[in-house]
């Protein structure tokens, strides 16, 4: 045993308890005191020892053979995404002393095309930070702002909540695509700082979190309630950054011709001034520091 954290443990137990008996083609007799497969189910259908996947979960065993975590993920019904990160949890890490936070810059270049763009624009770092945003990014949601965090406002405030008639949906997809883009970097102190936040401060999240749900970051349409010019569907895009990992630059457009189109011209007249023609803001920092570092809403 070790103090480090059971990352591989606790994932393969949270998705087991979310497999049914039916989902896997096992027979249910009699009662069941758990809602997901037993570990002895598990193991039976991966080909392994009962014993040894009980090494497994309580993390007594860390170094398994992909061939046993792809048997896992087979037996568990993981996507791609989900299989990707039980293989990084399987890999293992060397241990390290617990870092400092690190500070995430937005390259100059993108930041000048965040302010040049005609579309609702912001760059999110690694942990949903917002680290850029356009003047119209900002009217489509006031906490669309430099020093925000994505997860920490669609979670904890009412406003943005209101944004979102599918809030339900967009808080699981920004969820699973959190732990995605952290994967086994979980002694970050910002991932620590946020995650315990948020566990404490909402049931929602806490829930969400307990499942390990696991998806990659990828465009995807979405709807919005807007205060001002009513409802929106906005296509929205996810792009990586050359030179920041972890950075992704987000553009939400409407469809040509659309309604929408229309809709989001009326808010982009309504943000234009003399002083700011949608200057982008970034955060300050040093030329030097550069680092590292992906949902819905």
């Amino acid at each position: 045993m070790t103090d480090e954290p059971n990352l591989l443990g606790d994932y393969v137990r949270a998705r087991r308890e979310l497999v049914t008996p039916d989902q896997a083609g096992i027979p249910v007799l009699g009662v069941r005191r758990v809602p997901g497969l037993r570990r002895e189910e598990v193991a039976m259908l991966a080909g392994i020892s009962a014993d040894y996947y009980l090494r497994l979960e309580q993390g007594r065993d860390r170094n398994p053979s992909v061939q046993v975590l792809e048997s896992l993920a087979r037996v568990l019904q993981l996507d791609d995404a989900a299989t990707a990160h039980l293989l990084r949890l399987g890999a293992g890490r060397p241990r390290r002393r617990r870092r400092r936070p690190r500070k995430e810059t937005v390259p100059a270049g993108i930041a000048q095309l965040v302010a040049m763009l005609p579309l609702p624009a912001w760059v999110e770092g690694r942990y949903f930070d917002v680290l850029a945003a356009n003047a119209l990014a900002t009217a489509l949601s006031p906490r669309l702002a430099v020093g925000a965090n994505r997860l920490r406002d669609v979670f904890l405030d009412p406003a943005e909540q209101a944004l979102y008639p599918d809030w339900e949906n967009a808080i699981a997809s920004m969820v699973a695509s959190f732990r995605e883009s952290v994967g086994t970097d979980t002694d970050d102190p910002r991932f620590i700082e946020l995650v315990g936040e948020l566990s404490l401060a909402s049931p929602h999240f806490s829930r969400l979190w307990a499942r390990h749900d696991v998806r990659v970051c990828e465009g995807a349409s979405i709807r919005v309630d807007h205060p001002q010019v009513g409802g929106l569907r906005l296509h929205r895009e996810r792009l990586g950054i050359d030179g920041a990992p972890g950075q992704r630059l987000v553009v939400n457009h409407p469809a040509p011709g659309s309604d929408d189109a229309d809709k989001l011209a009326l808010l982009a007249s309504a943000t234009r001034t003399p002083a700011s023609h949608q200057e982008a803001t970034t955060r300050p920092s040093a030329p030097d520091q550069r680092c590292a570092g992906r949902v819905m809403p």
